[in-house]
């Protein structure tokens, strides 16, 4: 891993701490660097805390780096085959990386939930919150498993095709 990744696994689970969902810790890392202002980045990913809403389904982490991903590697046209079949392929790398070092891409199985879904109250941010979630970590994971990738990618280490 290279620096500039440590220093956006950092900043991801920083954020998380700082009170961003996670969804939004993971791809505000990537926003402006992808040509994407922050508030519109922020906006954006604010559904996805919480496995989607509290819903608990899909890992908010992971949801951060698919938004990225659709930022970097999206398709535009309804008849760009090519280009969905491209952003697909990495959609579903990503989920096998991170459920391979996690164990799952689902959020009440990464939380050890026995329900499925909670209210859409937020929790309140206190440090006992924070000592019962692993959701900083994973943003940091989240971080270098998309840069992982990319990294494949540019180098002709892992493809699509």
């Amino acid at each position: 891993m290279n620096k500039d990744t440590e220093a956006r696994a950092r900043q991801a689970a920083d954020r998380f701490l700082e009170g961003y969902n996670c969804t939004q810790a993971v791809f505000l890392t990537y926003c402006e660097e992808l040509g994407l202002d922050a508030e519109t980045g922020l906006r954006l990913a604010s559904p996805f805390g919480g496995g989607m809403g509290r819903l608990r389904e899909v890992c908010g982490t992971v949801s951060g780096m698919f938004l990225a991903a659709g930022l970097q590697f999206g398709y535009a046209g309804p008849k760009d085959l090519e280009g969905k079949k491209r952003l697909y392929a990495i959609v579903q790398e990503l989920a096998r990386r991170f459920e391979n070092e996690n164990g799952s891409i689902v959020c009440r199985e990464l939380l050890g939930l026995d329900h499925k879904r909670d209210e859409p109250t937020p929790e309140a941010r206190t440090p006992d919150y924070y000592k019962k979630r692993p959701c900083k970590d994973l943003a940091a994971a989240a971080v270098r498993i998309y840069d992982g990738l990319c990294a494949d990618i540019a180098a002709g280490r892992w493809s699509a095709d």
